[in-house]
């Protein structure tokens, strides 16, 4: 686990790359790089037999290109990925802010400048050094930018009975979230909604009521808007909720797609239950189960009540306004 903290003093659930996997990250990336520097100069080698170019032109060719392979790839991809290159995608890395916070482009355009000084020109060694140096591993261009290498997938354990209580689907929104269209949003900004819900109770109120509104902003642009007077919390609890019940059924409909492929190839074994199949019938010595009692659902307090129509308000202010 990390010990990354942010200002508010909580502690955030995030595991830290080790050097090993972010230095092959890095060699990755180096390859990929490496091919498009060689694309580059074939291009330009053309282009200066079929075209006449002088040697100046040529010169200022190359010195683009080099910086557009050796700081644009890193930060172009690190923004458009939200902190990801490729060779970080294939180890399971992602680079974050060292609040936890998504990367913007000037983080990363700040650590693909210092990468030229602290991995190119020195070989690596800067970096090396800087990352024994720190205890989150982080190299000069992650100091500067301020911002550190985690795992992409946080882990799920260590979460209170609180959090997770905080996950439930609110009961005013159950309608509402069932239909939605979920298939816009992104894993890590579900991943964030979900690790703000089970770390909330451990913030201040004033700061849990900043992080929801501005986790909920980012929501919206790929969700739709919820009902008037919903707060931050709820919103993103039932987004994240119906999330896990869909993500459930998907995998309960592969699990019974894979039995009923292996009846059909084994008819020997057409008589075994299948997923989700119910439990025994009870013994004949147990007598008859008694019948279980439904019972109705609690309403919720008057002040978890959803109006009619509208959006999530603000901390301090009346509605809801989405980033445009």
């Amino acid at each position: 686990m990390s010990d990354l903290v942010i200002g508010e003093g909580v502690a955030l659930d995030l595991r830290l790359a080790k050097l090993p996997s972010r230095a092959l990250a890095r060699l990755l990336d180096l390859l990929v790089q490496s091919g498009l520097l060689a694309v580059f100069a074939m291009v330009l080698g053309l282009l200066s037999a079929t075209m006449n170019i002088d040697d100046a032109l040529a010169a200022g060719l190359s010195i683009v290109m080099s910086v557009a392979v050796l700081v644009g790839y890193p930060a172009l991809l690190e923004t458009t990925s939200r902190g990801r290159t490729l060779g970080k995608m294939a180890l399971g890395l992602r680079v974050v802010r060292a609040d936890g916070g998504p990367v913007k482009f000037r983080h990363a355009l700040v650590r693909a400048l210092t990468g030229i000084f602290d991995v190119y020109a020195t070989a690596g060694v800067l970096a090396v050094v800087t990352s024994f140096c720190s205890r989150q591993g982080r190299r000069t261009g992650d100091w500067l930018a301020g911002t550190v290498i985690v795992r992409d997938r946080a882990p799920d354990a260590g979460v209170s009975a609180a959090g997770m209580a905080a996950l439930a689907m609110p009961y005013p929104l159950l309608g509402w979230a069932q239909p939605l269209d979920l298939s816009a949003l992104p894993d890590d900004v579900a991943l964030a909604a979900r690790q703000y819900l089970t770390r909330m109770h451990e913030m201040r109120p004033d700061v849990a009521a900043r992080m929801g509104y501005e986790l909920a902003s980012e929501v919206v642009r790929y969700v739709a808007l919820p009902p008037q007077g919903t707060p931050p919390w709820a919103y993103l609890a039932a987004i994240t909720a119906e999330r896990r019940v869909r993500q459930l059924r998907a995998m309960e409909a592969e699990r019974r797609a894979v039995w009923e492929r292996s009846q059909a190839q084994y008819p020997a074994y057409a008589g075994a239950p299948g997923p989700g199949a119910g439990a025994p019938a009870a013994p004949a010595w147990q007598g008859p189960a008694e019948p279980r009692q439904e019972q109705s659902p609690t309403p919720p307090p008057a002040q978890d009540r959803v109006p009619e129509g509208g959006a999530i308000p603000s901390p301090g202010e009346e509605g809801f306004r989405p980033p445009q």
